[in-house]
Formats: structure tokens, sequence, C-alpha cells
């Protein structure tokens, strides 16, 4: 009979939720600290149905946890709070960091700020694997994996596109609030997610409610130039939705023209594709199997689950195994003294 292998002890920040929910699918127990104000200490935050393997640790009980890895996704939990909340110990576990963006100031020459062998960083794209400076630590992608419903079914019965972007317009022209505006004067759009009223958009959409949502629109429009590839396109691919967007990061390896939408750097280009798509829904029909079809294959949660799990028993067995050969070569050590000792 086989042996089950342990489940695994990570801590863990809730730094982006609907991330957070997808990797808690892997079979593993996740440790969030609570108790402070400041992003990464929301816990099991409403808008999600959180699997049980999720668990709520105020930050004055953490250094009492047994923990096999520490699982850091942002600059202040890596650089500040490590040392605030974790005892001495546990600074000692297998140590992963999970990087979210690109770079954000220079895009081919930022050193990351985990420079460690004795780390993993994990990126989401391998675009962004490329561009950053990643020093002496070693990396692996492991690309996005969603979950959406079975039973939900692309319609695109709205005439008009989708747009899903948190706090675009504060977040400027990295997240395309200048092409979005430039293209619903010309296109129908409309603008879901956080901030989005205050942009004349439609609001936040729960999580539950964002795939029927989604499905409705003839396309998702995604106007950011400079990002990883968003779990919104993952999503909306998995569920059959024709994409429409720039040509730029990790998107021109996930949408094929005329296959599964549309992408290119001229935006009036993407106008008339768009204008295309709202006078032909036979076509915005067509793009939507196959949209489908490549999204569950490569944006699959149980291949990310997989991927994941592979990724942190290897951190935690690696560093056991070195932890075992350090000890070797200090019992080794002690003997040779002991031995010109007598």
């Amino acid at each position: 009979m086989d042996r089950i292998a342990p489940r695994l002890r990570i801590l863990t920040w809730h730094v982006h939720g609907n991330y957070l929910y997808y990797l808690t699918q892997t079979p593993h127990d996740f440790y969030l600290p609570v108790g402070r104000r400041e992003q990464g200490y929301s816990g099991r935050a409403p808008g999600f149905p959180w699997p049980d393997n999720v668990h709520e640790v105020p930050i004055d009980r953490v250094r009492d946890l047994d923990l096999d890895c520490i699982l850091f996704q942002s600059a202040p939990h890596y650089l500040t709070d490590q040392y605030e909340i974790l005892s001495e110990a546990q600074r000692r576990l297998p140590r992963v960091y999970l990087e979210h963006d690109p770079p954000q100031q220079h895009p081919t020459n930022t050193r990351h700020i985990v420079d460690d062998p004795e780390s993993l960083l994990i990126h989401v794209t391998p675009f962004n694997e490329l561009m950053w400076d990643n020093g002496r630590t070693p990396t692996r992608v492991i690309e996005h994996g969603v979950l959406v419903p079975q039973d939900v079914r692309y319609t695109g019965e709205l005439n008009k596109g989708l747009v899903v972007v948190n706090g675009i317009q504060r977040r400027g022209r990295r997240l395309g609030w200048d092409v979005f505006e430039r293209v619903r004067r010309e296109v129908p759009l409309d603008l879901i997610g956080m901030e989005s009223a205050q942009s004349g958009g439609v609001g936040e959409i729960s999580h539950e409610d964002l795939p029927r949502f989604m499905c409705r629109y003839r396309f998702v429009f995604n106007p950011i130039r400079y990002t990883s590839l968003g779990l919104a396109i993952c999503e909306a691919m998995s569920l059959g939705i024709p994409i429409v967007g720039l040509a730029t990061t990790e998107m021109v390896t996930a949408v094929t023209n005329n296959v599964n939408g549309y992408v290119d750097t001229d935006i009036d280009v993407l106008i008339q594709r768009m204008r295309h798509l709202l006078a032909h829904p036979e076509d915005a029909h067509r793009f939507s199997e196959r949209a489908r079809e490549i999204g569950r294959v490569r944006f699959g949660i149980n291949r990310f689950a997989a991927d994941w799990d592979r990724t942190l028993r290897a951190a935690v067995q690696q560093r056991a195994g070195r932890l075992s050969a350090q000890w070797k070569r200090d019992e080794a050590a002690v003997a040779t003294a002991a031995g010109e000792l007598r």
C-alpha cells in the first residue's frame, strides 16, 4: 500500500484574495496571521468559500506554531514582518517567496529583494521570471490556476465588452486607464472591480456571482499595459469568453489572433476587432469554444494544485537534506577535534 504523504503546515499572508483562495486548493494546511491593520492580515476575509485547511492565527500566537514552511508574498512581510512575528527557529525554516508581479522599476535591470540561494523564488508567468534579475535565488514558474463552475457557459448575449480591473483609475497608465477611456468612447464597455463605480463602472461583483456575470458579455477587454497575466483573464478564458487585449507581457502566449480572441499593440486595430465581434456574434461563439478549451488545459486548478504540492514538498525536503548534511559535517568536525585532543 502506498504511504500517504503528510500534509505540510505553511504560514503565509493574505495578499491577493483570489490567488490565495486558489492556492488553498492545494492539500496542505495554511495559517494566516491576523491582528494588524496592514495589508496581509485580513485572514479568512469575507467573499470566498474558504476551505477547512485555512486557519487564522493571532500574530502573538504565530511563534507557537509548529510549521514546515514560510511562504512570503510581499516585500514588507519579507523585509520587516518576519522579524517581528516569527521565532528565530521559524526563520530558519524553508523559505519560498511568491512574486506576483513583473518588476515595477526598471523592467530588465531590477534585482529582486530575495537574493538567497537557500530560498526559492516562484514567478507566476515565464515573462515575469525573464524580466526580474533573480540574483542567486533559484526560481520556478507556477502558472495561474483557477476554479470556475462547470455548469456556467458563455452566452455573449450582451452586445458589449467587459473590463475587469481593480482600481484602474487610481493605478493609471500601467493598468491602462487612458486606454480604457479611449476605447470606451468608441466601443460599448462596462467596467467592474474595486473602485470601478467611482470611474463610471458597475462596481464590485462577488466572487460567487462573477462567472455568470462575465459570461453574458460578448468579450472581455484587457487594457493593461504591464502586469502579470491577470486572474480575471484566466477565469474568463476558462469560462469560454473571447479575450481582446494589448499584445504585451504574457498575454501574447495566452491569446492567439482569430482563435480565442485578438491581441495587438495598435489600439485602433483592437477597436476594429471589438466592433467585429459585436457585429458578428457567430465569430465570438467560435472563439468561445477554443478559449474554454485552452483556458481549462493551461489554467486548470488540478494542474496548479499539483505544481504547488510538488514545489512545497521539494522545498521542505531539500532544506531537510541540507540540514542533515550540515549536521553530519558538524558531527565529523567534532569527532576530528576530539581525536586531536586525545
